[in-house]
């Protein structure tokens, strides 16, 4: 039985819905890192590092390679940081348009005083 596609989005979209794995998917959109090196940049212990990644490991938007002694972690594709972007976008969009309501709602109270 095939699931519809609303619904395999939604399973998508809720894949990223954690602060660590946002900010993972960030650090790798400019490629490749080492899986040591991710704790630091994430600021979260290791084991809460290695809990929230294999959700996108899982899903198949990061992977992990061994090369020799260390695991390397990648987006699967370009398709993931074209997502971040979009999702930075629509982000900057509402705030801005949020800060011209407030600015507007300021300048209505002062006229009204």
């Amino acid at each position: 039985m095939s699931v519809p596609l609303y619904e395999a989005k939604a399973e998508f979209f809720r894949m990223p819905g954690h602060p660590v794995r946002i900010r993972v998917l960030e650090l790798l959109q400019d490629g490749p890192l080492p899986v040591r090196e991710l704790p630091a940049a994430v600021e979260v212990e290791p084991s809460r590092l290695s809990q929230q990644l294999a959700v996108p490991r899982r899903s198949g938007i990061v992977t992990s390679t061994r090369e020799g002694s260390t695991v390397v972690h990648a987006p699967a594709g370009g398709d993931v940081a074209d997502l971040m972007k979009a999702a930075r976008r629509i982000l900057t969009g509402l705030t801005a348009g949020r800060n011209e309501l407030l600015t507007e709602l300021r300048e209505a109270e002062v006229t009204a005083r």
